[in-house]
């Protein structure tokens, strides 16, 4: 096949200091009325005498909140500041800034409001009491930016404890994209998911979770790869997350590191912080394909990928092919909220998937095998497959 270049070039202009923090002064978000307040009247309205009324009709009857408050549709980013982007343990106020450009994205992408509530706590029990203790706040929890193998215990738990839809962003968003990309590059390549070999560098949040949805998917095999190597049955020190992923992946057996991993391999998905060397990209099967996730340096230059891969993508805007959490976790959690869907199920998962590589699937290309991160359809369409989907599963 004949690969075509990788445009390097695309982002017109280098952002400078001066306006990115100018654009963060103040922060991003303001909370605006969608009430009026313009006269007398309205103000006995919206506030006292009239709001006592609603008041005590919840009292009364606390199913009517999701009718009268905006807590049924309102989403609480949550993050205790512990793997914030590729900066790592920044702790809360540091992060707060991508909670804010979180919420934003949620408002534009999904029309849910969200406020980012960033705790100063990275113990499991403290972060479940408090949000037990704001549930009547909120609809739905998208945590974020909490490091692994924690956000496993913590997602588990919040599931339980909460009425509410829960999605770890960094786990499952980060999924669903890659299942759409990888069936949008196999849609062009006129390949079969079902004969694949993937290898996934990295056994965190986003590559667990990966591993999983490309199964759930009906992949031919998965092998996982951390700081030690291909993660296998019998290997020594694996926490029980890496235990239950070697008992369901790496079904050839294999031993070894990225080179014995990479091998003949059909598809490369990095969501680790390792560099790959061409070579390995070169030993793997014809016509391969390649997400180098990593941000802002992907795990191999996507020109160099390019020389012997026959699709290759990034999460960065400035190469074709970006793999972006914003395609997914708008839809899902409007979905989810759009039928009061009280948790999100893997099908609901899947369904985000179809309906992104869906949306690609009248333009697709070896450069274009997923919609554009600012494609306004992709936020409905995914909100309607995952309300189906909802429906199906009986969590609506």
């Amino acid at each position: 096949m004949d690969h075509k270049p990788v445009n390097s070039t695309q982002t017109s202009t280098e952002l400078t200091d001066e306006e990115i923090f100018r654009a963060h002064e103040g922060g991003k978000l303001a909370i605006g009325a969608t009430a009026s307040l313009a006269d007398p009247r309205a103000l006995a309205i919206a506030y006292t005498p009239g709001v006592a009324r609603v008041s005590r009709a919840i009292a009364e009857d606390p199913g009517l909140a999701a009718k009268y408050t905006w807590a049924h549709r309102l989403v609480a980013v949550v993050s205790d500041g512990t793997a914030v982007l590729g900066l790592g343990d920044i702790g809360p106020s540091a992060s707060l800034p991508v909670m804010e450009g979180k919420a934003a994205l949620f408002k534009t992408f999904g029309g849910l409001d969200s406020i980012p509530l960033v705790l100063n706590t990275t113990d499991v029990d403290e972060i479940v009491e408090t949000l037990v203790r704001l549930r009547p706040s909120f609809g739905a929890v998208n945590l974020e930016d909490v490091a692994a193998p924690r956000c496993f215990e913590l997602e588990a738990r919040l599931i339980e404890a909460l009425d509410v839809p829960v999605m770890h962003d960094d786990q499952h968003g980060t999924a669903v994209v890659v299942l759409a990309a990888l069936r949008g590059a196999n849609a062009v390549l006129g390949k079969d998911m079902a004969n694949q070999r993937v290898v996934v560098s990295g056994a965190g949040a986003a590559g667990v979770a990966c591993a999983k949805i490309l199964l759930a998917a009906g992949i031919g095999e998965v092998t996982v790869l951390d700081s030690r190597g291909i993660v296998h049955v019998g290997r020594d020190g694996l926490n029980p997350v890496k235990a239950q992923l070697a008992e369901v992946t790496n079904g050839s057996g294999l031993r070894g590191g990225i080179t014995e991993a990479l091998r003949g391999a059909d598809v490369f998905v990095g969501v680790s912080s390792s560099e790959v060397p061409e070579e390995l990209i070169a030993s793997m099967a014809r016509d391969s394909i390649v997400f180098a996730l990593s941000n802002p340096d992907p795990e191999v230059h996507p020109e160099v990928a390019g020389r012997h891969a026959a699709v290759v993508a990034t999460g960065r805007s400035d190469f074709p092919n970006q793999i972006n959490n914003v395609l997914a976790f708008p839809g899902i959690f409007r979905g989810a909220l759009d039928v009061g869907a009280k948790k999100i199920t893997e099908g609901m998962k899947l369904a985000a998937a179809e309906a992104i590589a869906a949306v690609a699937a009248d333009d697709l290309a070896v450069d274009r095998i997923v919609p554009s991160a600012l494609d306004p359809r992709v936020g409905p369409e995914v909100a309607a497959a995952v309300a189906l989907a909802a429906r199906q599963d009986g969590v609506a």
